[in-house]
């Protein structure tokens, strides 16, 4: 029969605050904060909700989202500013081809 690695493991209560706070804090999914303390992600989240009950985690798919609405914010301010240039050369090619006629 095969138990997990920290199967049984109790852990000080300083530690498991802590830990809450710190996947909390940092921007990584918490997934990535348990495997850097060894600890199952299930743990850390029933950690996350005893000591911090009101806080929404996020899952690595919130974060992916979030990158993709300020990539596309950029973009369209990009857009935005080569439509700009665009129009502005239209203008210029038209003004100088009636100038040279």
């Amino acid at each position: 029969m095969s138990q997990s690695k920290n199967s049984g493991i109790r852990y000080p209560e300083e530690f498991k605050k802590s830990s809450a706070k710190l996947a909390i804090e940092t921007e990584q999914p918490i997934s990535r904060t348990a495997k850097d303390l060894n600890i199952d992600p299930a743990t850390l989240r029933v950690w996350i909700n005893k000591y911090y009950p009101n806080h929404q985690t996020k899952t690595s798919d919130d974060i992916h989202q979030e990158k993709l609405l300020e990539e596309n914010k950029q973009l369209r301010k990009q857009l935005a500013r080569l439509t700009q240039e665009r129009d502005i050369l239209k203008k210029a090619t038209a003004y100088f081809a009636k100038e040279s006629l």
